[in-house]
């Protein structure tokens, strides 16, 4: 699947995306800060958990529903990242004497495969030897989930959820009395500079397989017109590659198996425009982001 939009939007608006490839627009009067940031996602985390409890009885599956949030916002010329999961921002910026972006992560991630997260977990629960466990050369949180924070994800969050009729694979043997996932998201706040010229959005899928400067790269040197679709299709050449398998190949495996030989990639690319930055004499200045998303065998030629 393919989703371009093309906006014209006034110089003094406040722009959203994400790397869910939603587009909102807040007031030109709205502040934005870490704190109004931290607040939406703890908004979005209590509404999705009261629905989970609704829910409860019919479709208790719910409960072990999540999602990795990362979301960017450009207001007054700075670049609000907030993440929650290990989806990952990528900042391509003009290299100083030469022609090559440099490539420049702009997200905290949150996975137990990286030791400071592990380190924060086994902080946070001192009496659980198994909060994180190594199950098949991968690092699980309670040997169930990779990452530490999330939107949802409901049955690690909450004791009133650990139980019949929840399917016994999500439940766990013994009662928690705190919350083993967090929805706190980790926030930064990035100055534009005249230099920064694009910024790529994408889940984990993608950053298995490609490194950030070979991500830039690929932006840089390539037509605009289908840049998220061809990051994407980037991405799983090397992972047929990896299983000594062509792309055609991988490509003709059915939805229920192709989990096993990627995750599921989502991504978006947005273009800065100068004005963003620099504050142009006219009133609207374009702004062009184009997404592109690949999950179980469609969308990519």
């Amino acid at each position: 699947m393919m989703d371009m939009v093309e906006l014209k939007l006034p110089a003094t608006s406040m722009t959203t995306f994400s790397a869910i490839l939603s587009v909102t627009f807040a007031s030109e009067h709205q502040e934005i800060s870490a704190d109004v940031l931290r607040k939406a996602f703890s908004t979005t985390e209590e509404n999705f958990l009261s629905l989970v409890r609704k829910q409860w009885h019919v479709k208790p599956h719910m409960a072990s529903v999540g999602s990795c949030c990362l979301i960017g916002i450009i207001c007054n010329g700075l670049l609000y990242i907030a993440n929650a999961g290990d989806s990952r921002v990528v900042l391509g910026r003009s290299g100083r004497g030469t022609k090559q972006a440099k490539a420049m992560q702009l997200s905290v991630e949150h996975n137990a495969s990286i030791d400071t997260v592990r380190e924060e977990l086994r902080s946070l629960h001192p009496n659980d030897p198994h909060i994180v466990v190594k199950k098949h050369r991968v690092w699980r949180v309670k040997g169930l989930i990779q990452i530490s924070r999330s939107i949802g994800d409901a049955y690690l969050k909450k004791a009133e959820f650990n139980k019949e009729p929840l399917l016994p694979k999500f439940r766990l043997p013994e009662p928690f009395q705190k919350p083993i996932l967090s929805a706190e998201p980790s926030v930064l706040v990035h100055k534009l500079h005249p230099d920064d010229q694009f910024l790529i959005f994408a889940s984990d899928g993608l950053w298995e397989h490609i490194s950030n400067q070979e991500a830039v790269k690929i932006v840089q040197t390539s037509p605009r017109n289908g840049i998220a679709r061809r990051l994407i299709k980037a991405a799983l050449k090397e992972a047929a590659k990896k299983r000594e398998m062509r792309y055609s190949d991988l490509r003709k495996i059915d939805r229920g198996v192709r989990r096993h030989f990627h995750d599921d990639i989502t991504v978006v690319v947005v273009f800065i425009d100068p004005n963003l930055i620099n504050g142009g004499s006219s009133s609207y200045f374009p702004l062009s982001i184009k997404g592109g998303r690949f999950a179980a065998g469609a969308g990519v030629p």
